[in-house]
């Protein structure tokens, strides 16, 4: 008898209200462009479906993953005002900044109605996102004491590890 295997099926913008969207990541003071079905994503580093951002903006379809979106939010967080005032697709930073934006996307899917942080983790290993201790849970839990001290040597995560809803250099 053969088993069937199931891949999990990762959560999609288009399950996420609109206007909700719109008002959380507005506290950042960016902005979400809805590009419709079946139209290129402006802005995309890996291409359809997964979400583009060019300065403030960030583009998605209905069939964009979460986790491609609150990542590209939060490289739009995480990088100098100088980066962002230039940012055409390609956000660049290093290493620890990108650990850094990997870490805010977890604890950000917890100010998110219907994501949350365990089911964004579970997303990004079913997608690919590789850490050195396995999966995702395991390195927010055991390794990522470098990354979340970034955030907070940036003011962009308070001492308790909540978001100070702004972006870094202003």
């Amino acid at each position: 008898m053969t088993q069937s295997v199931t891949q999990h099926e990762v959560m999609r913008a288009g399950e996420l209200d609109r206007e909700l969207i719109a008002r959380f990541l507005g506290r950042f003071g960016i902005e979400v462009e809805w590009v419709s079905d079946g139209t290129a994503i402006a802005g995309s580093f890996w291409g359809d479906p997964e979400a583009g951002v060019i300065g403030r903006r960030v583009f998605v379809r209905s069939d964009t993953p979460v986790h491609s979106l609150l990542h590209e939010v939060c490289h739009i967080i995480c990088m100098s005002k100088e980066r962002r005032a230039h940012l055409v697709r390609d956000a660049g930073g290093d290493d620890l900044e990108e650990a850094a934006v990997c870490y805010l996307q977890i604890v950000l899917a917890d100010y998110v109605a219907g994501v949350g942080s365990d089911r964004l983790m579970r997303d990004m290993d079913a997608w690919g996102y590789s850490f050195r201790l396995g999966n995702t849970a395991r390195w927010f839990s055991d390794d990522a004491d470098d990354a979340k001290a970034w955030l907070e040597a940036e003011g962009l995560l308070s001492p308790a590890a909540d978001p100070v809803f702004c972006l870094r250099d202003e």
